[in-house]
């Protein structure tokens, strides 16, 4: 479970106050997934860094009970002047796991092939995203918090190895998402929300939060 407790949060622009949450309250349940949607610019990776514990509120408090993943996409942990072999056996390492395994696990899902042995620092965008991803997936959590979807990758069999795997581990676990297009919500959650001006607006479907979105987004 991951729950907000009268959680506020803010940040200085350099001309004005732009508040990202205002006073919220909410929980993750274990077992139903959640999409927020939120336009561009309004805190949708905060909140995720939130619920990961990457950034605390100004006021309130996150509580976690659970197994959280770090935000897909997340570099946090590795090092860019060591390779893809040298950081998932470390980090294998920090949470307990076979070294081998999470190397292996890695090395089948990204395909980077002979890169897979080369630094990090000299990865694409794509290549990168994809090393994240995988290393999100080999490890055991019961809430995944995902920005914005799947990574951007122009690799059909990534795609559909990733996709599969997830679409498994949704069976017995729990996804959190925040997105700008209802649509990346679509494949992941059962209940949505949407941010909007400092306040978490809480669904039973999508569809329903659509509609507010919608509107705010037109209004």
């Amino acid at each position: 479970m991951i729950e907000f407790e009268n959680v506020s949060k803010s940040f200085w622009t350099g001309k004005q106050r732009k508040v990202i949450l205002d006073q919220a309250s909410f929980r993750v349940e274990i077992g139903k997934s959640l999409g927020i949607l939120a336009k561009n610019g309004t805190g949708k990776t905060t909140i995720i860094n939130m619920m990961a514990g990457l950034e605390k509120p100004d006021e309130g408090r996150v509580i976690r009970t659970s197994r959280i993943s770090f935000p897909l996409g997340f570099m946090g942990g590795v090092v860019n002047k060591h390779t893809a072999t040298e950081n998932s056996r470390y980090i294998a390492r920090l949470y307990g796991l076979d070294p081998d395994y999470v190397e292996s696990f890695c090395r089948w899902l990204c395909g980077l092939n002979e890169y897979f042995d080369m630094p990090v620092g000299t990865y694409s965008a794509g290549m990168r995203s994809r090393f994240s991803f995988a290393l999100m997936l080999a490890l055991d959590f019961d809430i995944y918090l995902i920005d914005e979807g799947m990574p951007a990758t122009t690799d059909p069999e990534f795609n559909r190895k990733a996709g599969s795997i997830l679409k498994q581990r949704l069976q017995n676990t729990t996804v959190v998402v925040v997105s700008h297009q209802a649509s990346t919500l679509e494949r992941f959650c059962h209940q949505a929300a949407v941010l909007a001006g400092g306040r978490l607006y809480m669904f039973d479907s999508l569809e329903e939060a659509k509609r507010l979105y919608d509107y705010k987004a037109n209004g």
